[in-house]
């Protein structure tokens, strides 16, 4: 892996997560080039003293660590294997990570493509939010292959707390599904727990100090509930991306003759809020399931 002084970081992606995740990098001494579909996004950072790159074809012809965190499996077959995409113009020896949640096929083919061409394919999907972004507690799951982790993992140091090496390429995707599916259900608890405690008269807020830090803490207990008593469903997580994330994981359930129950009611629930026009919505804004 290259020292501080000869590597240059690409960026792509540079909204809610990746904007904060591109600051860490850029705040730790490194140069970083930075491209999104809308340049706004990026302002900030390039306030501080990134570089703007015009598409993933220049940041690739630049960079020699690229990152990327887009929206959608669709988005990250573009980046990585369009024409004007980062195998076809990476140089070789250059390091690709995703850290998209994406298919873990798609992890896989990526990572095929690359390794054809001497480039070094890692998936490494993240979980913690916004505000897991903005303090640098990032869980960050990888796939590929272990020595490419390895050389990479000083620089994921810097965007996350929590880096677990989960084997081959699709690993870490395959880990993200587990983690969305976990958070799916847990959702649905953490809303019918606080609008039952409203309904039997109870102060919301008193009932979470009980219960956050007893068996049935959670992270959305802790970092949501909150949100949803003060009438805050900014996303940190937007709930387009999470109905994404399940569809993703109900297909490989389905390939692999798994049911899901839990996972299938919280899509349904997720779709219907947003057919109300949630979709940019946070996550936690499933309370309004029950205050519609």
């Amino acid at each position: 892996m290259s020292t501080l002084e000869n590597t240059v970081i690409g960026f792509i992606g540079t909204g809610v997560m990746g904007k904060s995740m591109a600051g860490h990098l850029l705040a730790a001494g490194y140069q970083v080039i930075v491209y999104s579909r809308t340049k706004e996004k990026a302002g900030d950072l390039l306030e501080k003293g990134a570089y703007w790159g015009g598409t993933p074809q220049e940041v690739a012809s630049k960079a020699n660590v690229i990152f990327t965190m887009v929206g959608y499996p669709s988005d990250v077959e573009e980046i990585y294997l369009g024409e004007n995409g980062l195998v076809n113009h990476a140089k070789a020896g250059s390091y690709i990570i995703d850290m998209t949640t994406s298919a873990p096929s798609l992890a896989v083919k990526i990572f095929k493509a690359a390794k054809e061409k001497d480039i070094h394919a890692i998936d490494a999907p993240v979980s913690g939010g916004d505000v897991g972004a903005k303090e640098a507690k990032l869980s960050i799951m990888v796939g590929g292959e272990e020595e490419d982790v390895e050389a990479i993992t000083p620089l994921l140091s810097l965007m996350g707390s929590n880096i677990v090496y989960q084997g081959k390429a699709g690993a870490g995707q395959h880990t993200k599904m587990c983690n969305q599916i976990a958070i799916a259900s847990n959702m649905i608890g953490v809303c019918e727990a606080i609008v039952y405690a409203k309904k039997a008269g109870l102060n919301p807020e008193s009932v979470l100090k009980s219960i956050t830090t007893g068996a049935a803490g959670s992270w959305s207990l802790s970092n949501l509930a909150p949100r949803m008593l003060h009438g805050n469903f900014e996303p940190g997580f937007y709930i387009k991306h999470f109905i994404k994330d399940m569809k993703i994981a109900l297909d490989e359930a389905e390939h692999m003759k798994m049911e899901v129950p839990g996972l299938t009611l919280a899509k349904k629930l997720y779709d219907q809020l947003s057919e109300m026009g949630e979709e940019n919505s946070g996550t936690q804004a499933l309370y309004k399931y029950w205050k519609s």
